[in-house]
């Protein structure tokens, strides 16, 4: 069997995504340093690298690795076009935005999109917690308590939208292609993660956690046994 690609440690992925391309923004934009334009080139150089080395390592399509990536590119184009800086909090508005469209929508559905996000077989055990379901006679009662998880997550994502909105439309104010906005964009890259992504995965925790509990009701089955770990 070919050998798994080991990952990189999440503080590695850190350091490289968030805190050295927000010092490159907020330390090296001026003119007699590296300039705004390769200032903001050099910092997306970083997430989109490894961006791409990890598309390239799963050796299959990804959609939140590719979205990333185009995240990252969109943000390049307002800055190197020297866009009005209002396209940025829709940009980061817009991403999360539509994807919770696109969950809740699927509430509708015969597929839940919470049953790709969270119930994939690289998370849980999926044949035995079915086995489970279907020998007490809860495959419905699942199925409901899946459509709920999808409102739930539907919801984290739009909280995500405003938040990111909010944040950028009250740190960038400058004109692109100044060194204020780099440096304004690397406070934004800042706290997005204390002020966004910290509160948007708790949101996350909390939606796998109450799946968690309804297949420990409805298919008897504890967090340990259903879950890859």
């Amino acid at each position: 069997m070919p050998a798994q690609t080991e990952r990189a440690s999440p503080w590695v992925e850190l350091l490289v995504t968030l805190l050295i391309p927000a010092f490159v923004l907020m330390q090296l934009s001026d003119p007699q340093r590296l300039g705004p334009l390769l200032a903001l080139l050099l910092a997306l150089a970083f997430p989109l690298g490894w961006g791409l080395k990890d598309l390239l390592a799963r050796r299959g399509f990804n959609f939140f690795a590719v979205l990333g990536l185009v995240s990252i590119l969109l943000t390049g184009g307002i800055g190197l076009l020297q866009l009005d800086a209002r396209w940025l909090a829709v940009k980061e508005a817009a991403i999360p935005g539509v994807l919770g469209l696109f969950v809740v929508g699927s509430a509708f559905t015969r597929r839940p999109l919470v049953r790709l996000i969270l119930m994939s077989p690289a998370l849980m055990h999926v044949e035995r917690i079915h086995e489970g379901l279907a020998q007490r006679g809860n495959l419905a009662a699942f199925e409901a308590r899946l459509r709920a998880a999808t409102w739930m997550l539907g919801g984290a994502f739009f909280f995500s939208a405003l938040m990111n909105y909010w944040l950028a439309t009250w740190i960038v104010v400058s004109p692109a292609g100044t060194p204020e906005f780099n440096e304004e964009l690397g406070r934004l890259t800042l706290l997005s993660y204390p002020v966004i992504a910290l509160p948007s995965m708790l949101m996350m925790a909390a939606v796998l956690y109450y799946l968690t509990r309804a297949i420990r009701e409805l298919a008897g089955l504890t967090w340990t046994e259903a879950l890859r770990l």
